[in-house]
């Protein structure tokens, strides 16, 4: 049996650097950080969305150094996003889902060197729900305020813990995040506030899905991810549910951790890259 980690575990520790900064706004969370391999590539691409229940003041984007800094060192590139949490002014509805979806969108500005051919989304805690929701973006409703015209493709996306239906989220007092917040994040005055933030509302997204979870994660309960695999599937797609044994919520982004090797391994199968 291994130790839980807690989150100094792993915010405590030398905090690695990325490569560069790329503002999509005037906010000052309107960044996102590139971890480029060395070499010319072109190397394949994550985008990687960092969790904290919607909210800024509890996370931003350098939760995900050390994981993002672990894929640079497997020849992965990281396309590594921040936004405006429901805290934040110009965060919520739209605002959160219109920063995730311009951050994703400014990869084709600063993709040189990169294979933007074939693109994972990588997300953890309530980034799993908003790496989910970019694969889902070509099925918004039409009417939606959140629609675009030519969004990122995303082949692929590995949800981390996610919390992928914010309905169930909204009614399941046991979550981490509680269940305010999820009236922050979609403006429940609107006719169907779910419509287009919630991720089995838009379901087939025809994208493959692994979701990798910890038996023992007490912040984000077992059940949101079998929930949501036998949901998927039943719609038609192909989600995939990875349990590991003896692992937290933090243990998800800890390189070292078991959880994170298979992450990993989803992650460059997916690419089609192979490992070093």
């Amino acid at each position: 049996m291994t130790t839980r980690l807690a989150w100094p575990d792993l915010t405590g520790r030398p905090r690695p650097m990325a490569d560069a900064t790329f503002a999509y706004g005037d906010a000052p969370l309107q960044r996102v950080d590139l971890w480029c391999p060395a070499g010319a590539g072109p190397h394949p691409v994550v985008v990687m969305v960092h969790g904290g229940c919607w909210q800024s003041d509890i996370a931003d984007r350098r939760l995900m150094d050390w994981v993002a800094a672990d894929l640079r060192d497997h020849g992965i590139a990281v396309w590594n996003i921040d936004y405006r949490g429901v805290d934040r002014t110009g965060g919520g509805y739209p605002g959160t889902f219109c920063d995730v979806a311009a951050a994703a969108d400014a990869l084709r500005l600063h993709g040189a060197g990169l294979d933007l051919t074939r693109i994972v989304a990588v997300g953890h805690s309530a980034g799993g729900h908003l790496a989910l929701w970019l694969a889902a973006r070509p099925r918004l409703p039409v009417d939606s305020p959140l629609r675009a015209d030519d969004p990122l493709p995303i082949a692929h996306v590995v949800s981390l813990g996610g919390l992928p239906d914010l309905e169930a989220v909204a009614a399941s007092p046991d979550n981490g995040c509680g269940t305010e917040v999820i009236a922050r994040l979609v403006d429940p005055g609107r006719a169907d506030p779910f419509a287009d933030t919630s991720v089995p509302r838009l379901s087939p997204l025809g994208v493959p899905q692994d979701l990798v979870n910890g038996r023992e994660d007490r912040i984000v309960p077992y059940r949101f991810a079998t929930d949501h695999v036998a949901r998927a599937t039943a719609a038609g797609d192909a989600a995939r549910l990875h349990t590991v044994a003896d692992t937290g919520h933090v243990e998800l982004i800890a390189p070292e951790t078991p959880a994170w090797a298979t992450a990993r391994r989803l992650i460059a199968a997916a690419l089609r890259h192979t490992l070093p």
